[in-house]
């Protein structure tokens, strides 16, 4: 199974449209989308360039990344676009 990563979000509206997403706990995840949707899909190759970051310099994650989606439920929220 795949290693699941629970990271806070900010989703920051651009004054010419689009979002671009942050993280106050993984500051190397930076990336944007034109819409809400395109941003989130991209969050998961933002993610990858992060964690690559982090092993190429040694550096260990912020605590509490890493979840266990085997050994107990695990509490996230999801934006969900309205219609």
């Amino acid at each position: 199974m795949r290693q699941v990563y629970k990271i806070p979000l900010i989703l920051t509206p651009q004054p010419e449209g689009g979002y671009t997403v942050t993280s106050p706990v993984l500051p190397e995840l930076v990336t944007e989308g034109d819409s809400l949707e395109e941003a989130l899909a991209n969050v998961r190759d933002a993610l990858e360039a992060a964690l690559e970051t982090y092993e190429d310099l040694g550096k260990p994650l912020p605590a509490n990344l890493r979840q266990d989606s085997q050994a107990e439920p695990i509490w996230f929220e999801y934006l969900v676009p309205g219609r």
